[in-house]
């Protein structure tokens, strides 16, 4: 179990474990984990666990995509899996385990542990240089940074820090390391040339995890009990404005483009979005239980958020900021990390020791009822089609009424040439989950004939008399 408490320690200091913060400072976190003879430090983010369309058609119903279960691998790993980071030709994954005191390598081509480095004490944030060539891990218990070759998977230097170091996130161009400092409401920025710490800055009250723009100018730092986020200018190394967002913030990711920030809360069960032209909150919206990591698809679609009470994943709909599926994980999902090309999520499940491989995407939906045509006269029907990457829609059973075409897009348009009823099934699919099938029936009627009909008829006996 988590438990923040003040320092030194008081016996009149209760464990959180969710039902608020004690007045105070608070600068120790503790952990007591499977075995209760192992107390350490460990992570903010579990300190509030306790531990952390069917659619009618004109005659039926369709069958559609629901939260379709996307895991298709899972990997045993040592105990205490809580980050994950993968390299930039996505090839590795490493993943630190705080109560094995260990950092794992997997290998993503197939979902192995090819090696495991054992060093530091409580290791939990983890980044990767963007040439691939190191590996930055922290120690929450031994306050400081590590830093592993990933050609030999050694340990090559370890950078004191103090103060409990959550997390670390690293500058586009690799030059600058920046470890959040929980105890003493600090961002530390260790130089990668020479693995030495170059400045400090101050921050808000507990920083947890941090996220730098994609043109390295700025970090955001969730400060959890500040219940805010610093945004650091890094050309300055100053906080220019600290953002008010929800309660417990833990997580935060920035999307590709650099526009927006999104931040998890573990104390209200939501996410903030910052825009990051204004840094002002533009959105917040519920998710579930206590979130914590959160990461972000190369081409800024979904947002993937852990939920550390719910044993589930959110994929997030950037577009509306709505939750688009929830995905059913291990026990306690805690760090989130997606591949560069964008295809899986891996998920660290700190109680169960494993991470979990999710394929990237929305299930395909189709929903949509098309109107009866009539022969000879241009018809057009769009289907409504959703899920990521984009769905293709085909018929796969049935025929279309006779001069009509389905389009993969889901556009059904041409010029009936037959009259009758026709029954057809269509389906979209675009690989994640299950394929959405909507069973159609569509009418096509003859053209009407002008001289036929009560107004012909009137004309005939017209003529005849």
């Amino acid at each position: 179990m988590y438990v923040l408490s003040e320092w030194p320690p008081s016996a009149a200091t209760p464990p959180l474990g969710g039902c608020g913060i004690p007045e105070g400072h608070i600068t120790m976190i503790t952990i007591i984990g499977p075995s209760p003879s192992r107390v350490r430090l460990s992570r903010l983010s579990a300190a509030f666990g306790g531990t952390v369309l069917a659619a009618a058609t004109i005659l039926t119903t369709a069958v559609g995509s629901a939260a379709a279960d996307v895991v298709t691998d899972t990997i045993p790993v040592p105990e205490g899996p809580s980050e994950i980071a993968i390299t930039p030709d996505g090839a590795h994954a490493y993943v630190t385990q705080q109560h094995s005191d260990s950092v794992s390598v997997i290998a993503t081509a197939t979902n192995t542990v090819i090696d495991t480095i054992s060093w530091g004490d409580s290791p939990n944030g983890v980044a990767i240089t963007p040439d691939g060539a190191h590996v930055y891990y922290t120690n929450m218990i031994r306050d400081s940074v590590s830093v592993i070759d990933t050609s030999t998977n050694k340990v090559i230097a370890d950078v004191p820090v103090g103060g409990s170091p959550p997390a670390v996130a690293i500058t586009p161009n690799g030059a600058l390391a920046y470890v959040t400092n929980s105890s003493d409401d600090e961002v530390l920025v260790i130089d990668t040339a020479t693995n030495t710490v170059a400045t400090t800055v101050p921050v808000g009250q507990v920083p947890f995890e941090l996220a730098i723009t994609p043109d390295g100018a700025f970090a955001y730092v969730a400060n959890m009990v500040g219940d805010s986020v610093s945004v650091i200018d890094i050309a300055t190394n100053t906080v220019v404005t600290a953002v008010p967002v929800g309660d417990q913030p833990v997580g935060v990711a920035i999307t590709p483009d650099g526009a927006l920030a999104y931040v998890t809360h573990q104390g209200d069960d939501s996410v903030s979005v910052i825009d990051t032209s204004t840094n002002t909150v533009a959105t917040t919206f519920p998710v579930g239980g206590r979130p914590t990591s959160v990461a972000i698809t190369p081409d800024g679609a979904l947002a993937y958020i852990t939920n550390f009470d719910d044993e589930s994943v959110s994929v997030i709909d950037t577009s509306t900021n709505t939750v688009a599926t929830t995905i059913a994980v291990g026990d306690r999902p805690s760090g989130v990390a997606i591949t560069p090309n964008g295809t899986h999520a891996y998920v660290t499940n700190w109680f169960e020791n494993t991470v979990s491989v999710i394929e990237v995407g929305i299930p395909a939906s189709i929903t949509g009822a098309p109107a009866a045509g009539v022969v000879g006269e241009v018809y057009e029907h769009l289907f409504e089609v959703t899920g990521t990457p984009a769905p293709a829609v085909a018929v796969t059973a049935g025929d279309l009424p006779e001069g009509l075409t389905l389009s993969e897009q889901g556009v059904l348009s041409g010029s009936p040439t037959v009259a009758g009823t026709y029954e057809f099934t269509v389906t979209a699919s675009n690989g994640i989950g299950d394929d959405a099938v909507l069973e159609i029936t569509v009418d096509v009627t003859a053209q009407t004939d002008p001289g036929t009909g009560s107004l012909g008829s009137l004309l005939e006996s017209l003529a005849g008399s």
